[in-house]
């Protein structure tokens, strides 16, 4: 049986990814600031709720020692889709909380899980980004998500090169532009852009390492 987290797991991309890898037959802990949002997601996934709030190092501490094994895990919980906000008038205090949980959250999580996730035969790391992030092609505007992303794929290039040798593979993925509560109405439906992260998540042993995807093609960096 393959074990996967979720993070922010309780609506959105992270309910659908969570309702995608348990049809897959995957022991999904669905992640969720409030254990009644996760009971009630979990239900509705078929998975098992898990009260974790990445900005708070006791349950990050806490899901560590309860977790006994880990294969996967999808650092997908994210805040601040700051567009009222331009980089030459952000509110930095903004920048600061949205990166408290887009980037911070992930590495401290990435850190504790690292012992399981080492030991597993298959171990897989996915964040969730955006093509947003992508300095090719970047813009101005959203300064405090887009920062958050651009350090969380740098991250995911260390951790890639890092934990290379584990057999660990760690991939950034954008979902797209989807029709959720932080991307609102207009964009694709939320199976699609969790498709793309559970690509990620269940990756073949020879599959790719340190990348940026989309529906399973390669981004810009």
């Amino acid at each position: 049986m393959t074990i996967s987290l979720v993070t922010g797991g309780n609506r959105g991309i992270g309910l659908e990814v969570c309702r995608q890898l348990a049809a897959r037959g995957h022991d999904v802990l669905l992640g969720a600031r409030s254990p009644g949002a996760a009971e009630r997601a979990a239900k509705e996934a078929g998975a098992t709720p898990l009260r974790l709030d990445v900005t708070s190092p006791a349950d990050i501490d806490r899901a560590a020692a309860e977790i006994g094994r880990l294969d996967v895990l999808v650092n997908n919980a994210a805040i601040t889709y700051d567009t009222w906000q331009r980089a030459a008038t952000a509110d930095l205090s903004v920048v600061r909380e949205a990166a408290e949980t887009n980037l911070y959250g992930p590495w401290r999580l990435t850190q504790a899980l690292l012992p399981l996730l080492r030991r597993s035969a298959h171990g897989r790391i996915v964040n969730v980004s955006s093509e947003i992030a992508s300095l090719t092609n970047m813009g101005g505007g959203t300064p405090a998500y887009t920062a958050s992303k651009v350090a969380l794929n740098a991250l995911t290039r260390m951790f890639a090169a890092e934990l290379r040798a584990d057999g660990v593979l760690v991939n950034a993925v954008c979902p797209g532009w989807v029709a959720t509560d932080m991307g609102g109405p207009g964009g694709r439906p939320v199976a699609d852009g969790a498709a793309g992260v559970v690509w990620a998540a269940t990756l073949p042993d020879d599959g790719p390492t340190g990348g940026f995807f989309r529906d399973g093609r390669a981004l810009p960096w």
